[in-house]
């Protein structure tokens, strides 16, 4: 027989309400709200997330199928998912943007000194990468990409310290991925990794002039020939 809290919920007890709260207010979040408020939204997308479920009908499908365990679980209600998608559509976006620059504010410290795998130095590592997400162009109309598709673009920047994500850009599909590059503040020594697509002179001597280093594929190509 099940006793004590499910996991879901211990996990829910490290995520500060109260400071998410402060988002939320910041942004009038909660504004002629009735229903489905900021935090239960923000609790069922991270329900979604750790239980690796594909869409917002999955996640829906999965609190109905559990209704009797919600309270138990630290969940309010269920709802559709005409709610669920029209809260992502209209709630602003900063309120879980700048939460997240909090908790990435607290994680960060404590890997600080983690080991980066077979790199013995004390600088800060950063890769940059992109991903494209293929999309329907009918439901997305401002997510054009290439040869008439529908295409969103998620620009990362992993810190290699326990693998935090730093700087998360989401654009269209057309969107250059060297124009992330102006996005981006360096920081003060450290290493910033990227392939040939982000080689953009200008925003690489930005880097430069920071005190910062860069290593790309293309000048690594350059140095290995020179050699």
């Amino acid at each position: 027989m099940h006793s004590g809290k499910y996991v879901f919920s211990q996990v829910l007890e490290f995520v500060n309400n109260y400071e998410f709260s402060k988002c939320v207010k910041r942004y009038f979040g909660n504004y002629h709200v009735r229903d489905l408020d900021c935090w239960n939204q923000f609790v069922q997308l991270f329900f979604g997330q750790l239980t690796a479920l594909n869409s917002l009908h999955d996640i829906c499908l999965c609190l109905k199928a559990h209704k009797g365990k919600l309270y138990h679980l630290g969940i309010k209600q269920n709802v559709v998912v005409s709610t669920l998608s029209r809260a992502n559509e209209k709630r602003d976006w900063r309120i879980f943007a700048d939460y997240g620059n909090y908790l990435i504010s607290k994680v960060r410290p404590l890997y600080a000194d983690s080991p980066i795998l077979k790199l013995d130095i004390d600088n800060e590592v950063f890769a940059l990468d992109s991903t494209t997400i293929s999309v329907s162009i009918n439901l997305c109309t401002w997510a054009k990409g290439k040869y008439s598709r529908g295409a969103v673009k998620m620009h990362t920047l992993l810190n290699l310290r326990g693998s935090i994500p730093e700087f998360i850009l989401i654009t269209d599909g057309k969107y250059h991925d060297s124009n992330a590059l102006d996005e981006i503040t360096p920081e003060f020594n450290a290493i910033y990794l990227m392939d040939k697509a982000y080689v953009d002179f200008e925003a690489l001597y930005r880097i430069n002039q920071a005190d910062a280093f860069f290593v790309t594929r293309v000048l690594l190509g350059i140095v290995w020939k020179e050699h």
